[in-house]
């Protein structure tokens, strides 16, 4: 069962997170943030099978990085941690809709990850303008905008549910982080060092 789950993460990811959307669909009365987490869970499955799949490779730009080698298994058990950290923010803003903090958090992990695959261009120097799962990226990163603007004109959050948001996203992603380098073998706190370490060489190898 153990290595059912870890070969097969990404599809069972997906399958919960498609149960979730036909169960919602059979809801009346969803909030607006409600709607916007369904949005959110869309774009996630889109994203996963992106970044992952079609056309894949965001995971081999991170291993050439940090220079590890990673083994088909290793990729695919990777999405364990990836699939509940999803799963996670994802249930808890719906469940607490009027919880705004938590609204907040879904919202900034969508302009996080806008931020990041673009940023990802430079970092991992690539010829095309384009990183493995940025598409649905820059999707996300627009809902999540428009979720704050909602909040904000609405006068739905106070100035700690923003603080707190912000906060509770960076607690979980780092959380899932170490999961995903503990699998890998490498130290969580090693990796700025390792990221330096790489673009010295690259730059070095450039010039």
């Amino acid at each position: 069962m153990g290595k059912f789950i870890k070969h097969y993460a990404l599809e069972i990811y997906t399958v919960l997170a498609m149960l979730f959307m036909v169960i919602t669909s059979m809801m009346d009365g969803l909030s607006a943030v409600q709607r916007f987490v369904v949005v959110f869970n869309f774009l996630f499955i889109l994203h996963e099978w992106e970044e992952g799949v079609y056309p894949g490779g965001f995971v081999d730009l991170i291993a050439r990085l940090i220079d590890k080698e990673l083994t088909d298994d290793l990729r695919r058990a990777s999405r364990i941690p990836t699939s509940i950290f999803l799963i996670s923010i994802t249930l808890v803003p719906f469940i607490f809709d009027d919880t705004t903090m938590f609204a907040v958090s879904i919202a900034t992990f969508g302009i996080f990850e806008g931020l990041v695959h673009t940023l990802g261009i430079k970092l991992f120097r690539l010829k095309r303008k384009y990183t493995p799962g940025m598409a649905t990226a820059w999707v996300e990163t627009a809902v999540g905008i428009s979720l704050l603007w909602y909040l904000a004109s609405n006068h739905l959050a106070s100035w700690y549910d923003y603080v707190l948001g912000v906060i509770i996203f960076f607690a979980a992603f780092v959380t899932m982080q170490k999961t995903l380098t503990m699998m890998v073998g490498i130290r969580y706190r090693d990796m700025p060092r390792m990221l330096k370490k790489q673009l010295q060489n690259r730059t070095k190898f450039q010039n």
